[in-house]
């Protein structure tokens, strides 16, 4: 048996862009993505503060250092500019390893830099 549990988390990021007319997605700092141990085209779950939305996408990396968090596609009808968002992805693995395993949890600041 396996159970799902948390891998990665992004806390409380800002969204930075809403693209409609883009493919799909969500564009993520990649020194973010590389600090939370988040891989490109990784499924994540997106939730937003200010509205209580949630939706899953996958993940292209976004200029490193620039702070970019960019909902693309239908994705941009859920979240604002500015809005608040927490990233999340999963992991499948034994009941026995998810008692050891400890997420990459991290905390950037205002500006989406990483603390």
């Amino acid at each position: 048996m396996f159970v799902e549990v948390l891998k990665s988390k992004i806390h409380c990021v800002r969204v930075t862009e809403a693209n409609l007319n883009y493919v799909g997605s969500i564009t993520i700092d990649e020194a973010l993505m590389e600090a939370a141990g988040i891989l490109e085209g990784e499924r994540v779950q997106v939730v937003d503060n200010n509205n209580g939305e949630r939706l899953e996408t996958y993940v292209i990396p976004g200029e490193r250092n620039s702070g970019v968090i960019c909902l693309n596609g239908a994705a941009a009808r859920k979240a604002q500019v500015g809005d608040i968002v927490i990233i999340m992805a999963y992991a499948w693995m034994t009941p026995e390893e998810a008692k050891a395993f400890k997420p990459q949890v991290i905390f950037p600041d205002e500006n989406n830099n990483r603390i």
